[in-house]
């Protein structure tokens, strides 16, 4: 594998190269690599991205709730238009590298012709390079572009506003952030059944500590299988996608029966014959129905359930109008 990589990087006779974690690739970081584009037209793009979140390698105990899984992060670069994207390694040893040193391992090896970054932009050793320092390091060697966040009405788009936007459960704000509903993925695991013997059958996402997921509470969204496959199981022809099924979603660890662990249970509205056991799905947030409530009963949940389908009904409905 290194082989092929050298073999890539020898390749290469020019590049723009832009640099950050994009974490959630929100509208910002799609500019950046639009503006990219334009800067060096007819020139590989190439995203350099850390793996894992730098701030979690330097303060294991306080490095943020991320957006994307890395499959999900390179999926969405190249879909904004990067060329290639190359993951660093993101280590305690790499954390210790000067300005000048990241630049001479990682940067020179792509024969920049510039470098594109978002104005906030830190590297090195403590975070001392920013744009500047960039700017004076590729000085006869490569172009530094430095470029403002972007805004969504008053507030920057930034992934750390996406974050606050789901801790709070506006799942709503964090796609307009985001420029796209907040995904959620993961494999369905077998939960307790007590859904099923309610009569609202959920596919069950574990919520890793790593991993951001929105304020618990009942949202209404959709739910995509995400390995090729149909409803049962079986393989879809070459080119044809698994639809995304309407369903009311329940973010918790369900109070009533005394649950401790965070979940994501998809109740997928008018189908009862899925069959997703340890299948990859996407659960995708469009609006928050309510908070989470711990009721004294069977029968005033299943009632509460009930107003949670038709809630999810009509705000679904609501979104594909205004969509």
């Amino acid at each position: 594998m290194s082989g092929q990589r050298n073999r890539r990087e020898q390749a290469l006779t020019g590049s723009v190269v832009v640099i950050g974690n994009f974490d959630g690739v929100h509208p910002g970081h799609q500019q950046v690599l639009a503006a990219a584009k334009r800067a060096e037209p007819g020139v590989p793009l190439v995203v350099l991205t850390f793996w894992p979140h730098p701030a979690s390698v330097v303060r294991p105990d306080g490095g943020p709730k991320l957006l994307t899984n890395l499959e999900d992060r390179v999926a969405l670069l190249r879909a904004a238009g990067a060329d290639e994207v190359r993951v660093i390694d993101f280590t305690r040893e790499l954390s210790q590298q000067t300005p000048a040193e990241f630049v001479e391992s990682h940067i020179l090896p792509l024969a920049p012709r510039r470098v594109v970054v978002g104005e906030n932009f830190r590297f090195g050793h403590r975070a001392a390079g920013d744009v500047a320092a960039l700017t004076s390091l590729g000085e006869g060697r490569f172009a530094v572009t430095g470029l403002p966040l972007v805004h969504v009405g008053d507030e920057e788009t930034c992934s750390s506003g996406v974050r606050a936007a789901l801790e709070s459960g506006d799942v709503v704000h964090a796609a307009e952030l985001l420029g796209r509903p907040f995904r959620f993925r993961g494999i369905v695991r077998h939960g307790d059944k007590r859904g099923r013997e309610l009569g609202f059958p959920t596919a069950n996402l574990p919520v890793p500590n790593e991993y951001a997921c929105p304020a618990d509470g009942v949202y209404a969204g959709w739910v995509t299988r995400m390995d090729g496959r149909d409803a049962h199981g079986n393989p879809l022809p070459a080119g044809e996608r698994t639809p995304a099924w309407p369903a009311a979603i329940s973010v918790g660890s369900n109070p009533t029966f005394d649950g401790h662990d965070r979940r994501v249970e998809s109740f997928v509205l008018d189908r009862d014959d899925l069959e997703l056991y340890d299948a990859p799905i996407a659960v995708d947030f469009c609006s928050r129905i309510r908070g989470q409530v711990r009721f004294d009963g069977i029968e005033a949940l299943v009632a509460q359930m009930d107003a949670d389908v038709e809630a999810t009904r009509q705000a679904l409905a609501e979104a594909r109008t205004a969509g």
